[in-house]
């Protein structure tokens, strides 16, 4: 008979991020292991805390299938001998699968010439628990880790030192070793609620057998706990606590038991712009903002504990302390930076390197700018030579100004808000707001599916820059490879793409006088002037071509086009001469499809 097989790696706190990538994982993996040992089950399901990986496999077959294969050996003349004997070649791959050697066949196989020696095969399959100890042995070695460690003396390595290992199939448990380890029935409760060693009778009693020692160990009912949490402290503030789903499937992950607890910090911080306060409370403390019935942000937070506490006031109370100190940080350098003009702090980037392989002429990020603001200009003058909307007064400000805010001592501190402080200082400091909001836009989109630039002349600096990136990176070699992308050039690539089919021809925002992809890489290329030599912009554009044509096709997979219609409607001509949205038409069985569809649907975020 079938029964649930249940393995749990205890062990010392793995970073959240860690932890959703082994559960991710591990489910396949565990499956893979089965298929090899070919045994059967009805599903495999995984479960984790910081403390606990575990995967449950339901209905695991007792015994492995009896396998009956067809064995291809040597060719038939070394196989026998000139009077049909087995020669010494044919016995050994006889005795190596098992068969009588005058039991060997003979037969074409196809795709070789000739007749080959064959052997019928059958293994009768073995007991479950006698596969099961190097089957488990083998998952938790073979689980990938970023980064992993060792411990004691041995030589085995792990995210962290692994304290106990639960295997049962059915009620009995799997014994092997691992790690200097056994295991066994018996896991380990909350650390703090429950301090001690807990016995699982059997892979169904697991979950209860820990909820009951404070052990939450399912992700998605840790979210509901998380979720109820948040709900019950804006019932008692009357506050709305800010949606930010990144941010509980991070916390989800940082304890066994969530229990919240709000706090507040002082209204006098509520100065300085809430994107700096927001990011304070979220990254480095992974508080959640919380919002009045203006949808304002206001002076208070929830942070999720990982144990009930004796004294929540007492706790709030610390986390008040180590925001406070932050804020006053974020307070003191927005004072400082205002002191300046955003002008003086750009000039403080030409002493900082953007690409040494560039070359001295090109490789500060002060040249860099300026090669931003003439790209950039270019574009604003071929969409207002066409008639288009585009203030070029606009473009050349904000190009001149988009990346001083990378010298301030609040972006230092706060590296995440680059371009957003940007805005607020043009702002303060009179820039106007169109200036304002394409120093912001220029680093959107930040990622794909994220929010694109909602104005023309935002979209002209964020492609100016990324421009600037792949064509300066490529002209000296700078090719990604493999997964290696130190230099973000994939974003920069399907950054450029994505911009261009929503403000091309056909794209939602449709400015028709916009640029094609072929005429973005010259102005690029223009910009350099005589820090990139012939033979480096002749490769360099050869390379961009290639590169853009392939990460066209998996923009276009992602949003829904079957990969052949990808292939045929994108060429590296195409994506250079013909504007990237009148791709999507062709995709779509638009004007020039010839009948093609593909049902592609466009998902395009922008503000405004």
């Amino acid at each position: 008979m079938s029964a649930d097989l249940l393995l749990e790696i205890g062990c010392e706190e793995i970073p959240a991020k860690f932890v959703t990538r082994a559960l991710a994982e591990l489910p396949e993996m565990m499956a893979a292991r089965l298929t090899e040992a070919r045994l059967s089950h009805a599903g495999v399901s995984v479960l984790g805390t910081p403390r606990r990986l575990a995967v449950i496999v339901r209905g695991l077959a007792a015994r492995q299938v009896d396998l009956s294969e067809e064995v291809v050996g040597p060719p038939v003349s070394a196989a026998f001998g000139a009077d049909g004997a087995p020669t010494k070649a044919g016995i050994g791959f006889a005795q190596k699968n098992g068969v009588d050697p005058a039991h060997l066949g003979k037969r074409e196989v196809p795709g070789k010439k000739g007749l080959y020696a064959v052997a019928e095969r059958h293994v009768v399959g073995q007991a479950t628990p006698t596969l099961l100890p190097a089957l488990l042995a083998s998952v938790v070695s073979g689980i990938s880790w970023p980064k992993s460690m060792r411990w004691g003396w041995g030589e085995s390595t792990f995210v962290r030192p692994i304290q106990w290992i639960v295997a049962l199939y059915g009620a009995e448990v799997v014994p092997f070793g691992w790690a200097e380890l056994t295991s066994g029935r018996m896991s380990q409760g909350h650390r703090f609620l429950a301090p001690t060693a807990l016995e699982i009778s059997s892979a169904s009693s697991y979950t209860e057998a820990l909820r009951g020692a404070f052990v939450i160990v399912d992700p998605e009912a840790r979210r509901d706990v998380v979720r109820g949490e948040l709900s019950r402290i804006e019932r008692e503030t009357g506050l709305k606590v800010r949606p930010d789903e990144a941010l509980i499937d991070e916390v989800v992950q940082l304890g066994e038991y969530p229990v919240g607890i709000c706090g507040e910090f002082a209204r006098e911080f509520l100065e300085v712009p809430e994107e700096v306060i927001v990011t304070a409370m979220r990254t480095h403390q992974r508080y959640f903002a919380m919002t009045d019935g203006d949808g304002k942000l206001a002076p208070r937070f929830v942070t999720l504990m990982a144990t009930v506490v004796k004294d929540p006031k007492v706790v709030a109370a610390g986390n008040q302390r180590v925001l406070a100190a932050r804020l006053a940080d974020a307070r003191f350098f927005f004072t400082e930076d205002q002191k300046k003009p955003l002008a003086e702090w750009g000039a403080k980037l030409e002493s900082v390197v953007f690409q040494a392989k560039l070359g001295e002429a090109a490789k500060s990020m002060g040249e860099k700018v300026r090669r931003v603001g003439e790209i950039a200009t270019a574009i604003a003058a071929h969409v207002g030579a066409a008639g288009g909307a585009c203030d070029a007064a606009v473009v050349q400000r904000a190009a001149a100004l988009c990346k001083a805010d990378l010298a301030t001592g609040i972006v230092g501190e706060f590296p995440e808000l680059q371009g957003v402080m940007g805005m607020h200082y043009a702002r303060r400091q009179g820039a106007g707001e169109g200036v304002a909001v394409a120093i912001a836009e220029h680093y959107l989109p930040k990622g794909q599916g994220s929010a694109l630039p909602s104005t023309v002349e935002g979209a002209a600096l964020a492609l100016a820059d990324r421009l600037d990136t792949l064509v300066g990176c490529f002209a000296v070699g700078l090719v990604p490879s493999g997964s290696a992308d130190p230099f973000g050039l994939r974003r920069a690539a399907l950054g450029i793409l994505q911009i261009l089919l929503l403000w091309g021809p056909g794209g939602e925002c449709a400015v028709d006088s916009f640029p094609d992809l072929e005429a973005l890489l010259s102005m690029a290329e223009h910009a350099y002037g005589p820090a990139l030599n012939d033979g480096q912009r002749r490769g360099g554009r050869e390379r961009l071509r290639a590169y853009f044509q392939a990460r066209l096709q998996v923009l276009l997979t992602d949003e829904g086009l079957a990969p052949q219609d990808a292939q045929a409607v994108v060429t590296q001509d195409t994506v250079l001469r013909i504007p990237a949205a009148r791709l999507r038409e062709r995709a779509r069985g638009g004007p020039g499809a010839g009948g093609r569809s593909s049902g592609v649907q466009a998902h395009r975020q922008h503000p405004g």
